[in-house]
Order: structure tokens, then sequence, then C-alpha cells
């Protein structure tokens, strides 16, 4: 059964959302359902973080084969990496930040998820943003 856009979506969130220890009990579960995916980690202050951030995703997308190393795949991961930045970055603007990136791919779906907590003295937020992307399968 090939995934759409939505099932893909729901495992990139899936995936920011877990805890460490689980991420790999459900990289095997979503592999199950020919969706490949990868998490990582990032902090920090979200201005001064974009690029770091946006470079992760890349990085993990590449080290786990959800994506090639070319220029069509590098763009349609660093493009779902900024708009779910966008998404956070109202609330997140000039503060510091912590989470995950979860990323999720079956045939032409991507979807990056970036889920954080936003530190603002003992007060924390929380935000979820989320990009989507279509790329050719082969």
């Amino acid at each position: 059964m090939k995934a759409k856009s939505m099932e893909v979506a729901k495992a990139a969130i899936r995936m920011a959302t877990s805890e460490r220890n689980e991420e790999k009990r459900l990289e095997e579960c979503f592999k199950n359902e020919n969706i490949l995916t990868a998490a990582v980690d990032i902090g920090g202050n979200l201005n001064e973080s974009i690029p770091k951030i946006m470079e992760r995703a890349l990085v993990a997308s590449k080290r786990t084969g959800i994506i090639k190393d070319c220029h069509v795949h590098d763009g349609a991961v660093v493009g779902a990496a900024r708009e779910a930045i966008m998404q956070v970055s109202a609330k997140a603007n000039g503060l510091n930040v912590g989470g995950k990136i979860g990323i999720a791919r079956a045939g032409e779906h991507i979807s990056v998820c970036i889920f954080m907590s936003i530190g603002l003295l003992h007060l924390n937020e929380v935000v979820i943003g989320l990009g989507h992307r279509s790329i050719p399968e082969k």
C-alpha cells in the first residue's frame, strides 16, 4: 500500500514527539508500513539555530536513506524544514528552544515536523510546525 501525505505527516509528527528511547521501535513500525523515518534533537536560540535546524534535518534524511544525495531531494527537505520553522517562529522569535525534528517519507511524499518547548523564565510554551513537499519516487 502506498502511503499518502496524511500518513507521512502523521509519522513525522509521531517521530518529533517521541522520546529518544522509542525512536528505533517507531522507525521499525513505520518501515513495516513502507514509511522511512528519522528524528534528531535541536535546541538553542531559535534565530541563531535556523541554519543548524535545516542542516540537521538534511543530514538526518541522508544518513537514514530517506533521500538521495541530490539537489532536488535536498531542496525538498530544506523547504519543508523552512516551512515548519516559519510556523513556530512567531511564538519562539528570539527565545531559547529545545525539541526535536521528525522526518518521514513514503513514495513522493516527505514531511518535516518540528516540535519544541520555548523557554520563558519558568513558563514553557509548546509549539509544533509541519512542512510537506513532493519529490520524485526514483
